[in-house]
């Protein structure tokens, strides 16, 4: 029984000195909408500035490591279309979850170590709520709902990563600081050049992990 006591702690220690888990948060420093104004179209989006999920680490030797995170962030956007006799907008929400697969490199170091990454990502809207007004000449309104806009391009889209910051060990505690740029293939949204999600993605990103 002492035995197996001992495997299971030596067992436990030797998890815990390769697995972490814990949070990852941040500030988006790119919006996730490029908008604009054209003629009778014209755009407006807001990028809620906040990133948050679970993050996951496998430590390995010569000093590599594999990262995967649950990002999640929360858009909202209006499209319009404003023409004499025909006034439409497309008024949403919507949630945007991002999974990215990294491989990291890090400098020897006891307390602090700098490192580097790169990867893949995938992003997966949730959620998008879109209410659809539209009013005649005669200025009756009339609003429907709607679950695929016209504007909605790729509910899902993959992308390339890199980034880097430095790993801070406190005590039992990683604490991680770092700046990620996202290239994504495709576009999920598009409307007539003055709505396009943007396929450039730059954050700021703290991890905290066990």
């Amino acid at each position: 029984m002492r035995l197996l006591a001992l495997f299971a702690i030596a067992t436990f220690s030797a998890i815990s000195q390769t697995l972490t888990f814990g949070v990852k948060g941040g500030v988006p420093l790119t919006e996730f909408f490029d908008t604009t104004q054209v003629s009778i179209l014209y755009a407006e989006s807001n990028t809620n500035r906040y990133i948050i999920g679970p993050t996951l680490e496998l430590r390995l030797p010569a000093n590599l490591a594999v990262e995967f995170d649950a990002l999640f962030r929360h858009f909202s956007y209006h499209a319009t279309i404003a023409l004499i006799g025909n006034f439409q907008r497309n008024t949403a929400t919507g949630n945007a979850w991002e999974f990215p697969l990294l491989l990291k490199y890090g400098l020897s170091g006891r307390v602090v170590r700098p490192y580097v990454a790169g990867g893949v990502a995938w992003d997966r809207l949730q959620g998008l709520s879109v209410t659809h007004l539209q009013v005649a000449i005669d200025g009756t309104a009339t609003t429907t709902h709607i679950s695929n806009p016209p504007e909605l391009q790729n509910t899902t889209s993959t992308g390339v990563v890199i980034g880097g910051g430095i790993d801070i060990h406190a005590l039992v505690l990683h604490i991680s600081p770092e700046v990620r740029y996202t290239r994504w293939t495709s576009q999920h949204f598009s409307f007539g050049g003055v709505l396009n999600s943007n396929q450039n993605q730059a954050e700021f990103l703290l991890g905290i992990t066990f």
